[in-house]
């Protein structure tokens, strides 16, 4: 973890910052009520180690992701984690925030007996293609979606393998 941020579970009083904090992953999204935020925060509480995780400088959230531990029946029961929604304000970049709190995201899901962690991303930024596997991630699996909602236009264009 950087010296400079606090990493902890986002709480309700976080969601005035952490909401617009999302502006910058996904511009287009709508908006989202305050108090369904609320709910869903709460929801995703109750799952053990699962969590929406603030990166916080000074009082300030600059940094977050979410991470979701899942119950498995392979593997001898060790679960497996998703981590997803990472973004740093563009104000607190290429500091390390990103990397603290992906980081703090990796050390909870093997603090919680994970097998893997996984991440997906749709970007084709080379930038953040080399953040994740600089932190360890590997382009190992295929990954398949089906979308209820249309990618970004981010997301429309063909993943490329690192170094391409």
């Amino acid at each position: 973890m950087s010296a400079e941020l606090t990493i902890r579970p986002a709480r309700d009083e976080d969601l005035d910052a952490l909401l617009p904090l999302y502006k910058h992953l996904v511009p287009e999204d709508p908006p989202l009520d305050r108090s369904e935020a609320a709910a869903i925060l709460k929801r995703l509480s109750r799952y053990s180690g699962s969590a929406v995780l603030v990166g916080m400088h000074g009082d300030i959230v600059t940094a977050t992701c979410t991470l979701i531990i899942v119950p498995n029946l392979t593997r001898g029961g060790a679960p497996f984690a998703l981590i997803e929604n990472v973004v740093t304000d563009p104000e607190h970049r290429n500091r390390g925030f990103g990397k603290a709190i992906v980081e703090d995201a990796l050390r909870i899901a093997w603090d919680h007996d994970c097998y893997k962690v996984m991440l997906l991303t749709g970007t084709n930024n080379p930038a953040t293609l080399a953040f994740y596997h600089d932190i360890g991630f590997e382009q190992t699996k295929r990954g398949f979606q089906i979308r209820r909602i249309p990618p970004t236009a981010d997301e429309r264009d063909p993943i490329r393998p690192i170094g391409e």
